[in-house]
C-alpha cells in the first residue's frame, strides 16, 4: 500500500508543470477510448467485463435501483465520454492569480491556485465515478488512488486500465491514476491512514463507508454523505409544478442522491395535490408511506414508520407529511435533512427568499426538481461527487475543489 501511495506522490509532483494542453490531450484519449468500447458493444472487453458486475449483483439480490447504477450501456459510455469532453473544454485553475495587491512595504502579495496533490476517492456502486474522478483530478493536476465497490470491480478495473492507457498515450505518468487492487475495508484503512502520502480523502457511499472512512482516517476527509432531500410544496403552489416536481425527483432515476425522498405538503394544498400525486402509484409504481393525514387522502398509502422521515430509499418510494406552514416544513428538513438538497414549490417570493436563506444544505432549489444538485446541471462539468460537509467544499465538487490555494510574495530586498 505505500508503495502505490509513494508512486502516487511521484505522479502528483510530475503534474506539477503540466499545461492545460497536455492533460487535455490525456482526456480526449480518455474519449476516444470510451467511444471505441461503446462501438465494440457488449462482445467489447468493457462492456463485457460490466455485464459480469451485473449478473453478479442481481445474483446477490441487489435491488433493480442500486442495478442501474452498475450498468454501463454504448448510450451511458458516450454520455460519460461527453462529461469528459466539457471537462477539457473547463478552464485549467491551476496557476490562476488571484487578489494580487501592494502592501505599504511594497511587497506585491496574492494567492495562486495549486492541485491538493494525492487524492483518495472511495466510492461504491458507479463505475462512471472511476472516469469523472479520474478525469477532474487529471485536469487539476492531481494524481488519483481510485477505491471501488466490489459490486463494480471488472468494470472499475477495465475503466482504469482504459484511463491509464490513455493517460501513457499523453505522455503523462500512468500513476496519476492507480485503482487499488484491494476491496477489504482492511486495505481502506490502510489507504486512509496514509499521512504525508495522501492528502484528500473523499468516501463517497453508503453510511456505513462513510462512517468508517471518517472514523479511521489519519488525512483529511470530504464527507458525500447520503442524500435525505426534501421538497416543500407551500401554499398556492402550483399543482401542474408540484406533481412534475414530485415525478421528475422521486422518479427519474429513484437510485441516485438527488433523488427525492420526502415530500412536504402544506396542509391548506393537501386535499388537492395529495389525491392527484396517488395516480403515481398506479401508473408508475410508486410506494407512499405517510403520516396520518396523507393515508386519509391517499388510501394506497402505508403509514408511515418513525424511520422513514430521513431515510435514503434509493428506491421509488416517498416518505410524505403533510406540515402546518412554511416553519413547520424548516423544521422538519432541520430534523431530518442530510445537508444535501432541499426544494421549495411556491409562489411567494419572500416565502422562496426565506427557504433559500434558512435552509442548510449544499443546494437548495426555488421551483426546481432535487435532481439539478449535480455538477453537470450546475456547469462545473463532471463532479467527483457532493460534499455534504462545509470544509472546504460545500455541494457538488469540481474542478476548483480539487485545488487550494497558496500565497505568493514579489519584493524587491524587503526584510523585517
Amino acid at each position: 500500500m505505500r508503495a502505490l501511495g509513494l508512486r502516487a506522490r511521484a505522479a502528483a509532483r510530475a503534474l506539477v508543470p503540466v499545461g492545460r494542453a497536455d492533460k487535455d490531450r490525456a482526456l480526449h484519449a480518455v474519449v476516444r477510448r470510451l467511444r471505441a468500447a461503446a462501438a465494440e458493444g457488449e462482445q467489447g472487453s468493457l462492456l463485457s467485463a460490466n455485464a459480469e458486475d451485473v449478473a453478479a449483483a442481481r445474483a446477490a439480490g441487489l435491488s433493480e435501483a442500486l442495478v442501474d447504477r452498475l450498468v454501463l450501456t454504448p448510450a451511458r459510455l458516450e454520455a460519460l465520454a461527453g462529461a469528459v469532453l466539457e471537462i477539457a473544454a473547463l478552464e485549467d485553475p491551476v496557476g490562476e492569480i488571484i487578489g494580487m495587491r501592494r502592501r505599504p512595504n511594497g511587497l506585491l502579495i496574492g494567492q495562486v491556485r495549486i492541485p491538493l496533490g494525492v487524492i483518495a476517492m472511495i466510492y461504491e456502486s458507479r463505475p462512471n465515478v472511476t472516469v469523472d474522478a479520474a478525469a477532474l483530478c487529471l485536469k487539476s493536476g492531481n494524481a488519483v488512488i481510485l477505491r471501488g465497490g466490489k459490486e463494480a470491480a471488472r468494470s472499475n478495473a477495465a475503466l482504469g486500465d482504459l484511463v491509464r492507457a490513455a493517460v501513457t498515450e499523453a505522455g503523462l505518468p500512468a500513476d496519476a491514476v492507480q485503482i487499488l487492487p484491494s476491496l477489504d475495508r482492511e486495505a481502506t484503512r490502510l489507504l486512509v491512514g496514509m499521512n504525508g502520502l495522501i492528502d484528500l480523502a473523499i468516501p463517497r457511499g453508503g453510511e456505513g463507508l462513510i462512517r468508517f472512512v471518517t472514523e479511521h482516517a489519519r488525512v483529511p476527509v470530504i464527507q458525500h454523505y447520503k442524500g435525505v432531500c426534501h421538497l416543500f410544496v407551500d401554499e398556492g403552489a402550483d399543482l401542474d409544478l408540484a406533481h412534475r416536481l414530485v415525478e421528475n425527483g422521486k422518479l427519474s432515476r429513484p437510485g441516485v442522491c438527488n433523488a427525492l425522498e420526502c415530500l412536504l405538503v402544506h396542509e391548506r394544498l393537501a386535499a388537492t395535490l395529495l389525491p392527484r400525486l396517488a395516480s403515481l402509484v398506479s401508473t408508475r409504481g410508486l410506494e407512499i408511506r405517510g403520516d396520518e393525514a396523507t393515508c386519509k387522502l391517499v388510501p394506497a398509502a402505508r403509514p408511515a414508520t418513525p424511520d422513514d422521515f430521513g431515510a435514503e430509499f434509493l428506491a421509488p418510494i416517498l416518505a410524505v407529511r403533510v406540515v402546518r406552514d412554511l416553519d413547520d416544513a424548516l423544521d422538519h428538513i432541520a430534523r431530518y435533512g442530510s445537508n444535501h438538497t432541499e426544494a421549495i414549490c411556491t409562489p411567494s417570493y419572500d416565502r422562496a427568499q426565506r427557504f433559500l436563506r434558512e435552509v442548510d444544505a449544499s443546494c437548495v432549489l426555488v421551483n426546481a426538481s432535487t435532481r439539478f444538485n449535480d455538477g453537470g446541471e450546475l456547469g462545473l462539468g463532471a463532479e467527483i461527487g457532493i460534499s455534504t460537509t462545509k470544509l472546504h467544499a460545500y455541494g457538488p465538487m469540481g474542478l476548483e475543489s480539487l485545488t487550494t490555494l497558496k500565497w505568493i510574495a514579489h519584493g524587491d530586498g524587503q526584510i523585517r
